[in-house]
């Protein structure tokens, strides 16, 4: 049994003559009574009664014809499920994502792409640049946004391309005694309680940090670790110390708090967006392109 004939039988049972149901279905009319005649030995049982008013289902046919309209509704469907997929339509797009992400690139790309692609399952989680590079190589994300390459087996095989470039600030709470100034030095900040990324979690940050300020930056005063941007400005205006992060936090600016820039500059490691180089998903596909269009000069490494 074949789907020409499930369509055979429905448009005899829609036209109620075998000349015009052969000519629907544009076949001969001998051709199509001998593929119904076959059809109905296959199953063993009349499928429809031949009368001088027409052709009819039997109580048989009729029982058949409920499940062929089914089954090739099922295929059509199954049809179009599978060229859905193959734009990147549907599917899943697993995602991890450092805080301040969300501070430029990621509201932009992720209402694009769920916008235009609404039938795909974002899962998007936000984490350290370690742990986000850790996932992508255990197979655990499609992509990830961080500061800094994944590192450790099978990193030779990801994909690392920069999405984004930004410098070093610092914020305080606003009783501190730098709340109000333009900018502090790194000599100043030699002399406080800083708050920023571990070098566990952020280790090309942490590097940066400590190649800007020297390897007394963190032990004079001491330091206290922060995930997230937010984290550390909360702490920040709770007094804590002088936060350090990248300059997108001025987005999530808090009334409490007062942003500095530091100078001499200081380049923060590049934002980079992560994937295996062997992924072939048309989900990921279409989340890239998505990307490229919203990030220009993005576009040839995206590729």
């Amino acid at each position: 049994m074949e789907a020409r004939h499930l369509r055979y039988a429905l448009a005899l049972a829609e036209h109620q003559h075998f000349g015009r149901a052969a000519k629907a279905v544009g076949i001969a009319q001998p051709p199509l009574s001998k593929q119904i005649a076959q059809l109905e030995g296959e199953v063993d049982a009349r499928l429809f009664d031949r009368t001088a008013r027409g052709v009819f289902p039997t109580a048989a046919g009729e029982a058949f014809l409920a499940r062929a309209r089914r089954a090739l509704a099922e295929m059509e469907a199954a049809a179009g499920d599978a060229e859905r997929a193959a734009r990147g339509e549907t599917g899943r797009l697993r995602l991890g994502f450092v805080g301040s992400a969300l501070l430029e690139l990621l509201p932009s790309v992720l209402n694009r792409f769920s916008r235009d692609h609404p039938h795909v399952r974002l899962q998007a989680a936000e984490m350290s640049t370690a742990r986000g590079g850790r996932a992508l190589l255990d197979g655990e994300l499609d992509v990830c946004v961080g500061r800094g390459a994944p590192r450790g087996p099978g990193a030779r095989e990801i994909v690392t391309v920069a999405v984004g470039r930004d410098r070093l600030v610092a914020v305080v709470g606003a009783a501190h005694p730098y709340a109000g100034q333009a900018a502090v030095s790194v000599g100043q900040l030699r002399e406080q309680h800083l708050i920023t990324a571990s070098a566990e979690e952020e280790p090309a940050t942490f590097a940066r940090l400590r190649q800007a300020g020297g390897d007394g930056v963190f032990t004079h005063r001491g330091w206290t670790g922060a995930r997230d941007v937010h984290t550390i400005m909360g702490l920040a205006a709770c007094g804590l110390g002088v936060g350090l992060g990248p300059a997108s936090m001025r987005a999530a600016r808090r009334p409490d708090t007062w942003i500095c820039d530091v100078t001499p500059g200081v380049v923060l490691p590049d934002l980079v967006m992560s994937f295996r180089a062997d992924d072939a998903s048309p989900v990921l596909a279409a989340f890239l392109a998505v990307t490229r269009d919203l990030c220009p000069h993005v576009g040839a490494a995206l590729g």
